[in-house]
């Protein structure tokens, strides 16, 4: 990890930053705690380590991607034609197997994830800790998909392609499209399912750590520890 002593940021300096020093003229009720620049760069990393940690364990769990509808993951959009008329001529099982597969394979996957975004966590700098911490509200989620996606790709693809396999999507899937490719006059359709799969599971990852990112930027309650509290007030002082 680079040193924080290489990058102080133009914004703090203004500041003492010592553990006792508070805003002056401000009544006693509402004086505030400034935080040190080691307070700062832990407490974001430990909100990070959080939320990355919640995420990764809700959506590894039974049913984390195939019961949220905002990222259960349905059959790839060119094969949107294929399901209407596989589930038309009576195929409804397969195609439910097919979704439920893909599913099963994304919370196998997602297992894979929290590794690598520690590993992204402890090697960010301070200039990154200030970008994400005083940036958008999805600041930190961008961060991580710049330095996680390829990592991601890497590790979840393996880990989809068995899963495929053991879910039975890869046989599910290559049925329904042997089913379809039979009829006359369509266009065929591709039976390999990994790289949407390995997308998709890696989209919902980001989708729910941009929930939780939102949430503790958002919500008083959601920051667990005082070194949070103290980290994200002066971040939302400096907002207003």
């Amino acid at each position: 990890m680079k040193t924080l002593l290489l990058f102080v940021p133009a914004l703090f300096f203004s500041f003492t930053f010592s553990g006792n020093t508070k805003i002056r003229n401000a009544p006693d009720k509402y004086q505030l705690q400034l935080p040190s620049t080691s307070e700062i760069g832990k407490g974001l990393k430990d909100a990070l380590l959080q939320g990355t940690s919640k995420s990764t364990d809700q959506l590894s769990a039974v049913n984390g991607f195939f019961g949220n509808a905002a990222i259960k993951i349905v059959f790839p959009p060119e094969a949107k034609n294929a399901e209407k008329t596989l589930r038309r001529l009576g195929f409804n099982k397969l195609c439910d197997n097919v979704i439920l597969s893909l599913n099963r394979a994304a919370e196998d996957a997602a297992r894979q994830a929290k590794p690598i975004f520690i590993d992204a966590i402890k090697k960010m700098t301070l200039q990154d800790v200030d970008k994400i911490l005083f940036g958008p509200q999805d600041a930190a989620t961008q961060y991580f998909k710049q330095a996680t996606s390829a990592q991601l790709v890497l590790a979840f693809k393996p880990v989809i392609n068995a899963c495929l396999t053991k879910a039975g999507a890869t046989k599910y899937y290559g049925d329904a499209a042997g089913e379809y490719n039979k009829l006359p006059f369509v266009k065929r359709l591709n039976p390999d399912l990994s790289d949407y799969a390995t997308q998709k599971a890696i989209d919902g990852l980001f989708y729910q750590i941009a929930l939780e990112e939102l949430n503790i930027r958002k919500n008083i309650g959601a920051r667990s520890t005082p070194l949070l509290q103290k980290v994200f007030a002066f971040a939302d002082s400096k907002k207003h």
